[in-house]
């Protein structure tokens, strides 16, 4: 654990420095403008979710409910005329931004400290920015970047949107190897 007490400074600034560059490119950019669409006929289906009793969860449509279930004919015909889909329903009342944003600046700090970690294990006390910066922006890339491509192969989003997320990852890991790059010299020696 001798790690985080002499790499703190990194990653608590390469996790404020991912926030901020998080807020810009969600709340100032366009680029994620698009990500997400309004169902058509939102109200409708709305009213016809709270009639049958949808609660928080993940849903998948259709569902056969066993593996069993999958290759029936029933089931078959309900995949061939679609439409297919995953659907999260989260709880009624407002979506909690601080509670979000503050689970999101946790999660960095855990890259933060992963990334610590494996540029603790790898690197040598003194070693040059180059290098620091290509082992930990490695690590980082892994916790910003490669993981996002989950929901496009499993979760039907659209490869388009996991590009832009990838992008986010990219500019994330650039910062964070830039961040321990330049404190590593002090903070490892």
């Amino acid at each position: 654990m001798a790690f985080l007490t002499d790499l703190w400074l990194p990653i608590l600034l390469s996790a404020v420095f991912v926030f901020i560059a998080s807020s810009i490119s969600h709340m100032v950019l366009p680029f994620h403008k698009k990500d997400y669409r309004k169902m058509n006929n939102e109200d409708a289906v709305l009213e016809a979710m709270r009639a049958s009793g949808v609660t928080p969860g993940t849903y998948t449509f259709p569902c056969a409910g066993s593996m069993k279930k999958m290759g029936t004919p029933e089931m078959v015909e309900k995949m061939k005329k679609g439409p297919l889909g995953l659907l999260t329903v989260m709880p009624p009342g407002g979506f909690n931004m601080g509670k979000n944003l503050a689970g999101w600046f946790v999660y960095l700090l855990i890259v933060g400290v992963l990334v610590a970690y494996v540029g603790w294990h790898t690197l040598t006390a003194g070693a040059d920015y180059l290098t620091v910066f290509r082992i930990t922006g490695a690590a980082a890339l892994l916790g910003y970047a490669v993981g996002v491509m989950n929901d496009s192969i499993w979760k039907g989003q659209r490869w388009s949107t996991t590009a832009k997320f990838m992008v986010d990852g990219f500019v994330y890991a650039l910062l964070t190897a830039g961040t321990f790059g330049w404190l590593w010299p002090e903070a490892a020696a």
